[in-house]
């Protein structure tokens, strides 16, 4: 009998693991896991500054080729549990819906990967021809400091070789085969200060407000394209999120405001041409103003894994299960893929985005009995 997905999901969200608690959902994935033959090891990271987490990393066969399934069962807070239709750590089926948090983002997938590997596992005489692994995270929802960076570490530091990745992130906007990431664009936050002298608003020739500085610095910083985009990657994006000077009186000019910004960039730059790009703009728009930028450590930098044969083999297990042929995209916000694919090459799919993170997150059992097919047929294709 083929196992069950939908039963897997829902056990898996009624353990209460809001990110970094572990909540029984790795002890659940464990236990199923080794019961079908996988060896199975958890491991707990810390850092001074931040929480214990625990991660999970599973594998059964010997040898290549070797696929990841790679996810994380931490889950965002539910916020207020009264505005919920159904508890939101119930795990409750009414209609034909599966509600919960966690269901979309991503248990749900986590589930499936697991159902799809005991069914693959009963029809290729308990082994794969090959290696299928586990790296689960529980800090993918958190500061990603306990997490995916070290298990990926502690597992290379061991041996351990990935020759491809699937992340069970959510990547469909409308429907189950709508969307396959393919790669990520990078992220680079930065502060633009700019440095002015304080006075009385009545005797502005005695100052020298940062205000009319930072609003024509800001301009120019979001003026002209950054690009325009490349063959993967739409085109590249600053945007300002927010300006302030502090000032708290009215008849004041200040002697400092800021603008903090994000930057979504694709793979025509690195960090440091994108970072020398937008210093030579506001260089370009100073006119005197006396400014700098302070730029934030990222480890978001843009990739792509080129289309080829494991695209391929994604792309045509989607069609075949769901009669689409899905998008190959880059779009969207960052995942632990941008770890992952410093070891292998790393595509993404899973449920539909649509409920993730919000109250009454939920997904179809249908969706949940497709998606278990889709990664079913990867993993005969793959193995095959």
């Amino acid at each position: 009998m083929p196992a069950d997905p939908a039963a897997l999901a829902r056990d898996l969200l009624r353990c209460p693991s809001v990110t970094p608690a572990e909540g029984g959902a790795l002890d659940l994935v464990a236990r199923v896991l080794g019961a079908a033959g996988f060896t199975v090891e958890r491991v707990t990271f810390s850092e001074p500054g931040f929480a214990d987490v625990e991660n999970l990393f599973a594998r059964i066969g010997e040898g290549g080729p070797h696929l990841v399934f790679a996810g994380h069962t931490d889950v965002v807070p539910a916020g207020d549990a009264a505005a919920w239709t159904h508890p939101p750590f119930a795990g409750e089926i009414a209609d034909g819906v599966l509600y919960g948090r966690g269901a979309v983002d991503m248990k749900g997938a986590v589930a499936c990967a697991m159902a799809a590997a005991l069914d693959h596992l009963a029809a290729s005489g308990g082994r794969p021809k090959g290696t299928l692994s586990f790296l689960l995270t529980g800090d993918e929802e958190g500061v990603a400091v306990n997490g995916t960076v070290k298990l990926l570490r502690w597992a290379a530091a061991r041996g351990e070789r990935f020759d491809h990745c699937l992340l069970g992130e959510p990547t469909n906007p409308d429907a189950l085969g709508d969307m396959i990431k393919i790669g990520r664009r990078g992220s680079l936050n930065g502060t633009l200060v700019v440095s002015g002298t304080a006075g009385h608003v009545a005797y502005p020739q005695r100052a020298d407000n940062p205000v009319r500085h930072i609003v024509r610095l800001a301009a120019a910083l979001m003026g002209e394209p950054l690009d325009h985009g490349t063959e993967h990657f739409d085109p590249s994006n600053l945007e300002i999120t927010s300006i302030d000077v502090g000032n708290p009186t009215v008849n004041v000019i200040p002697a400092e405001a800021r603008a903090r910004f994000n930057i979504r960039f694709n793979d025509r730059h690195t960090f440091a041409s994108l970072k020398a790009l937008v210093e030579a703009r506001a260089a370009a728009a100073a006119q005197g103003a006396r400014w700098r930028i302070d730029w934030e450590p990222s480890n978001a930098d843009a990739f792509v894994t080129a289309p080829g044969a494991f695209v391929d083999t994604v792309r045509d297990a989607i069609v075949m299960v769901t009669g689409r042929t899905p998008v190959l995209s880059t779009s969207g916000g960052t995942s632990d893929a941008r770890f992952i694919k410093d070891y292998c090459p790393v595509v993404e799919f899973g449920l539909v985005q649509a409920s993730m993170h919000g109250v009454d997150e939920r997904v179809p059992v249908a969706d949940l009995a497709a998606l278990t097919a889709v990664y079913r047929e990867i993993f005969a294709r793959y193995f095959g």
